[in-house]
């Protein structure tokens, strides 16, 4: 596996990393045991870099993670953790004002090293802006954290260019970590330049787009509840049809490539620099197994013209997330 460093500043992580969100959030039941081997088997093919956020099913997610490194070395792994989404007791979203003040970063650290069972993370970063809350402010409480060793890079999540301006003039930010994907491709005019100005890594996450890329969407899936394809918008009726039939479009070409669809969806993110890290989100040993062939694909300048004209991006229908979820999003024009 290659390797690829966040930024100027960041750890040297393997050209792909695992998202572990859906593995106890979001996407409906997963198993547990299989949960742990697949981390194991990424751990194993040579995949370092585990995202993970303290709200996902509630720390669950941190106590897998803590439950698949009891057999692995834990400097053999790099740990993102996200903080600051709030839930109730329920396990519903409450969508503001998200907990980034300086007394929550250190209230929400202390609860996940505890469930990780380390004494450091190695990315930790706001999941959200709140804007009552400075970003100067959430940066350097992380800041103190990583002077005293329990942090050890400092990353962001979902925010703007000038925001991700002033975050970096603080603290170095060893990279930030947002949507790109054939079909999310918003952070290509002013964000991923102001990163790469800025000595900021990419970390890619949505790069399947929540399983839509993935080659093995159904249109007649029943979603589970809690499932969050119910409210994306990109998988509600005639914007799944419309999508799907980009879908197709793009199988054609990863079959003359003799690839799946998955596959060339993430080899076509991991092609756009050596400074952006795609996140898979492999809920199972099989569909990790896809996810690394992807790897050994080289996209020629013919092939990513082929697969751009096979998904146009002003073809896709339907905002990335609903509404109310857009308005919070710092890199998005209408939050600004």
């Amino acid at each position: 596996m290659r390797h690829r460093t966040l930024g100027t500043t960041g750890p040297a992580v393997a050209e792909l990393g695992l998202g572990t969100m859906g593995m106890s959030d979001l996407y409906g039941p997963a198993d547990e045991t299989e949960s742990v081997a697949t981390i194991h088997a990424a751990m194993d093919a040579g995949i370092n870099l585990l995202d993970t956020g303290d709200f996902y099913g509630e720390g669950h997610n941190e106590l897998l993670i803590r439950e698949a490194l009891r057999t692995r070395d834990r400097d053999d792994a790099v740990i993102s953790v996200k903080f600051g989404v709030r839930k109730d007791p329920t396990g519903a979203f409450q969508h503001a004002p998200f907990d980034t003040t300086p007394a929550g970063v250190k209230d929400r650290l202390a609860y996940t090293l505890r469930r990780l069972g380390t004494d450091h993370v190695d990315i930790y970063r706001p999941a959200r802006l709140n804007p009552d809350v400075p970003i100067e402010d959430t940066v350097g409480a992380i800041a103190e954290m990583v002077q005293a060793g329990y942090v050890r890079h400092i990353g962001l999540s979902e925010v703007g260019a000038d925001t991700l301006r002033r975050a970096a003039a603080v603290h170095p930010i060893a990279d930030l970590q947002i949507e790109y994907s054939l079909v999310s491709r918003g952070i290509e005019a002013a964000i991923l330049p102001t990163a790469r100005e800025l000595g900021v890594g990419i970390t890619a996450y949505g790069v399947l787009s929540r399983g839509l890329l993935s080659g093995h969407w159904n249109p007649e899936r029943e979603l589970t509840a809690g499932d969050f394809r119910g409210i994306s918008p990109r998988f509600q009726g005639e914007n799944l049809t419309a999508n799907l039939r980009l879908v197709e479009a793009l199988r054609e070409v990863a079959e003359s490539l003799d690839a799946t669809v998955a596959q060339v969806a993430i080899a076509w993110v991991a092609s756009r620099g050596t400074d952006i890290v795609p996140l898979v989100g492999a809920r199972r040993r099989d569909r990790l197994t896809e996810s690394l062939e992807a790897t050994q694909i080289a996209l020629s300048p013919a092939d990513l013209a082929a697969i751009e004209a096979a998904v146009p991006q002003e073809e896709v229908a339907g905002e990335r997330y609903a509404s109310f979820l857009m308005a919070s999003l710092d890199s998005e024009p209408a939050a600004s």
